[in-house]
């Protein structure tokens, strides 16, 4: 995939004006404060605004969901990706990627040994691999390399079948490819097998659109946050953050899903406009750039924020935990139905469905405050 060519300027991005302390100086002797008030990660702040009672039932009511084999995959790629860059330069090739994937397999299932029944017992169909474009192309990631450009897709897609429905919001529902795999002992290695061939033909799909030995990333999986309106704290982690010589930033992140249509990408940009309000606020420096890269497609969105931009969505993200506050209090977390249902693990128990919510825990339960951990990294992550 060959990328149109995007030089930076060699100016840094200008600052914003001086920020106010997030909050009052802390004794470095006393350790650190616990913050006692509430706190959004990107995850469960999307939940809210796509559906209250999802929220609720994952925060709230903390209800179990099993993962699926595609975000469990999406997990593995991901720490895949971070070890990848643990080698110098030079070696990290297509083959040294490929060769992480077992033992990155290996670490997380011991980890996390529930994974394991994702294999296990009656075979439920299981993605094949899907086609990939062969890697090629310019790169798109020389954002480190002193004296070079950086190529610039604002969204480069190849051409695809349209969807089915009308307008610009209708959901592209890919059918994937299934196999049936014989059960038994012998069926669960061929799943867990097809499973690890999946991730690896994701890693194809990053070398296509990147080429990792001119990248060395400033931070990988790192933890951010900062406080808002002098109570929220906003947090999540970063796959990847890069900063060019002349001292701009560019936030990546990796999806394992297929490319959405527009009216789907404001949902993926979301989380990439939060980590900017974050290092904005803590840095003082607006990203030059928010990357995604959809590994499944090969294909890369980049969005350019502002200012002007990041300081309506602070905004809107207190209004937002003002609202799920007083859902809170009221104990009214109201269903919005929409085409996302169909991937909801709570259906059942919603009245959209015919169903019952459980009765409201006592707030004392779900303690004096919703405080929103996001993952670790390599954890697997619902929604």
């Amino acid at each position: 995939m060959t990328a149109a060519p995007f030089p930076l300027p060699v100016d840094p991005v200008p600052p914003a004006q001086p920020l106010p302390s997030a909050e009052p100086a802390a004794d470095p002797a006393a350790g650190p404060r616990p913050h006692l008030g509430p706190s959004l990660s990107p995850s469960r702040a999307a939940d809210f605004k796509t559906c209250p009672l999802l929220f609720r039932f994952r925060t709230i009511d903390r209800l179990p969901e099993q993962p699926s084999t595609d975000q469990v995959r999406g997990t593995l790629v991901h720490a895949v990706l971070e070890r990848l860059f643990d080698l110098p330069a030079a070696e990290r090739t297509p083959q040294a990627a490929a060769a992480l994937v077992a033992p990155e397999w290996a670490r997380l299932a011991e980890q996390e040994p529930g994974l394991g029944a994702l294999f296990a017992g009656d075979p439920d169909p299981v993605d094949a691999p899907a086609p990939r474009p062969s890697p090629g192309g310019d790169d798109v990631g020389r954002f480190n390399a002193p004296g070079e450009s950086v190529p610039r897709a604002d969204v480069a897609r190849p051409s695809a079948p349209e969807a089915s429905g009308s307008g610009a919001a209708a959901l592209v529902v890919a059918e994937p490819a299934l196999i049936d795999l014989p059960a038994g002992a012998a069926g669960e290695a061929s799943r867990l097998a097809a499973f690890l061939s999946g991730a690896r033909e994701l890693l194809d799909g990053y070398f296509a659109v990147e080429d990792p030995t001119r990248l060395e990333p400033a931070e990988r999986e790192s933890l951010i946050s900062t406080l808002v309106d002098g109570r929220l704290l906003i947090r999540g982690y970063i796959d990847r953050l890069d900063v060019s010589p002349a001292g701009d930033l560019r936030v990546v992140d990796y999806k394992t899903g297929g490319a959405p249509r527009e009216a789907f990408e404001a949902r993926a940009l979301f989380q990439l406009k939060f980590y900017a309000l974050v290092l904005w606020r803590t840095r003082g420096v607006v990203p030059r750039v928010l990357r995604l890269l959809y590994l499944k497609d090969a294909e890369i969105c980049d969005y350019y924020p502002d200012a002007d931009e990041l300081a309506k969505f602070e905004r809107t993200l207190v209004a937002l935990s003002h609202a799920v506050e007083r859902a809170r209090n009221e104990r009214d977390f109201r269903p919005k139905p929409s085409r996302l249902c169909g991937w909801c693990h709570h259906r059942a128990l919603c009245p959209e469905f015919g169903g019952t919510p459980p009765p409201f825990p006592e707030l004392d339960e779900a303690g004096p405050e919703l405080d929103l951990d996001p993952p670790a990294p390599h954890q697997v992550e619902i929604g």
